[in-house]
């Protein structure tokens, strides 16, 4: 009796112990990348702009409607695109936040025959994305991509 007690106690515990589990900064943000992954794949634009400040800017030179513009033309060139994210590495200061990672992206037509599993345009890039939190929660303010072993070395970024 004593036993199954302690069992059923210890299987209680391990249970409600990851619902206690709070959400921290680095895993809204991270909230944030996913979700923009996902509405890449999906192709839908207002989502991905959803996630962005208006007062967006990169070092590429787009501004927030540049990126719209972007968007557009890679998802009318590419049928099919899908992002694959092994490794997100999230950084909180203050207000601010920043998003490491290297997506594989692939782009080409819908899966219609075997031939089409290969895509037309295969990727691998660097992505460092800056964030700040505003008062509905945080956006996306730049974001700096290129190609993986085309930028600075690793200690120079």
């Amino acid at each position: 009796m004593k036993r199954s007690f302690i069992i059923s106690l210890i299987l209680l515990l391990g249970l409600t112990a990851p619902a206690c589990h709070k959400e921290t900064e680095q895993d809204r943000v991270k909230k944030i990348i996913t979700s923009v992954r996902k509405a890449v794949e999906e192709k839908d634009i207002r989502t991905i702009l959803g996630h962005l400040s208006k007062t967006y800017r990169d070092p590429q030179g787009h501004d927030y409607d540049g990126i719209k513009g972007l968007l557009l033309f890679y998802f009318y060139r590419h049928q099919k695109i899908s992002v694959y994210i092994p490794a997100l590495d999230v950084s909180i200061t203050g207000p601010t936040a920043r998003a490491v990672f290297q997506p594989v992206l692939t782009g080409g037509n819908k899966t219609e025959s075997a031939g089409d599993l290969l895509p037309e345009a295969l990727g691998l890039y660097d992505f460092d994305v800056s964030l700040v939190k505003e008062s509905d929660g945080w956006k996306v303010t730049s974001a700096k991509w290129e190609r993986a072993g085309q930028g600075l070395p690793e200690g120079n970024r």
